[in-house]
């Protein structure tokens, strides 16, 4: 078992999950490991590819619960239990509440298919590509509570090319995700990471780039 241990939290496909699950049986997360899948659609794919990769799972349905705080605080004391490092953010749809930002600041990740601060939310692919945009990408950022608000730990960029369909866009971005949430993670997990506000600096920055 690694030492540096992190909860995934994921809501759909897992696509972002499975690059880090990959990731972690090739021993290329820096010696971290993921001892949990925290997940609040009990149907969603990405519970499979948890249950195929060995990784327990930690499902729950928010209308069960009388707020977000309420389940929030189950999550915690799971993520407790399990002496968690860090929380890695992998297409999870709610916004998470103080119970847990605050007790994870500094150790909770998400990534993001925009270049931050352009496009935060929802379908940022979709809102890139009306904009005409020429140049976007994907970010991995600290979660501070707000709507992908962060300090931005990496960014990678895609050039949209003339003509090119949504469909395109996405996948090349969803493909350049799946390479740099890892490495970022191993970051953390090598303790290269270091925060000073907004700033975020990789020490002794790896050869390859995120």
């Amino acid at each position: 078992m690694g030492s540096y241990r992190i909860a995934v939290f994921a809501s759909g496909q897992g696509s972002n999950f499975q690059a880090l699950a990959d990731a972690a049986a090739r021993n290329e997360l820096g010696g971290a490991e993921i001892v949990l899948l925290v997940c609040d659609k009990p149907m969603a794919p990405v519970v499979a590819r948890a249950e195929q990769a060995g990784i327990e799972v930690f499902l729950f349905q928010p209308k069960d619960y009388p707020s977000r705080e309420d389940y929030e605080r189950e999550i915690a004391a799971e993520l407790t239990k399990r002496s968690v490092d860090l929380i890695v953010l992998a297409g999870y749809m709610r916004l998470l509440t103080s119970v847990l930002v605050e007790p994870y600041a500094g150790q909770m990740i998400n990534i993001h298919p925009s270049l931050l601060p352009a496009f935060p939310g929802v379908r940022a692919i979709e809102q890139a590509y009306n904009y005409g945009v020429k140049l976007t990408g994907a970010t991995v950022h600290l979660v501070d509570g707000g709507m992908d608000t962060g300090p931005i730990i990496a960014q990678r960029t895609v050039t949209i090319e003339e003509g090119e369909g949504i469909a395109s866009i996405e996948e090349r971005i969803h493909g350049i995700e799946q390479c740099m949430y890892p490495k970022v993670v191993s970051w953390f997990a090598q303790g290269l990471i270091q925060i000073e506000g907004r700033k975020v600096t990789v020490l002794h920055a790896p050869s390859s780039k995120a």
